[in-house]
């Protein structure tokens, strides 16, 4: 077998993994093939397919993780040795269906397009799909991006002013 891409690794094994994935009522979040080539890492993340499931937990996960892997190992698609993480999405999940950015519209995104010229990284809230582009609100207005332009895009978690507190968790200033 001739020495295939980490790109190439990566779309085989979205497929075949998204095509097992509704046996077990999961979804293929995302799937990154990274580090030396001879000894890659593989890293899989899983969610319930059901959007009302709440988030998946630990133990799910490593119940999930014994069929991913021999699907990995039965396909056969990388020479040699590779090490397998499987997670969550965790907080900054990335987004890559058109569902996904139906279900998390009115979140904050980062977002890097795939364009060989011009701006390619924008931040603001995502407001969906519209008219079969990705629609994003931001400071400087909004943006329409076809899903196939899109290289990248993750939520970006909010953890500022929580409990009265500012972002680095100061407390209120102000007199009484």
């Amino acid at each position: 077998m001739a020495q295939a891409t980490q790109e190439s690794i990566r779309e085989e094994l979205l497929q075949l993994l998204e095509a097992a994935a509704p046996e077990h009522s999961i979804d293929i979040v995302d799937v990154e093939v990274v580090g030396s080539t001879k000894a890659p890492t593989v890293r899989v993340r899983i969610d319930h397919a059901a959007e009302d499931a709440g988030p998946i937990t630990l133990d799910e996960v490593s119940e999930e993780t014994a069929w991913i892997s021999d699907l990995i190992d039965q396909a056969d698609p990388i020479e040699g040795r590779y090490m397998l993480e499987v997670s969550s999405p965790g907080m900054a999940r990335p987004l890559r269906k058109e569902r996904d950015f139906e279900r998390f519209a009115g979140q904050n995104v980062s977002v890097t397009l795939n364009i060989p010229e011009g701006r390619k990284r924008y931040s603001g809230r995502l407001e969906g799909l519209k008219d079969g582009k990705v629609s994003l609100s931001t400071d400087e207005g909004p943006f329409a991006f076809e899903l196939s332009s899109i290289r990248s895009c993750t939520i970006k978690p909010d953890f500022g002013n929580a409990h009265g507190k500012g972002a680095k968790g100061g407390k209120k200033s102000g007199k009484r």
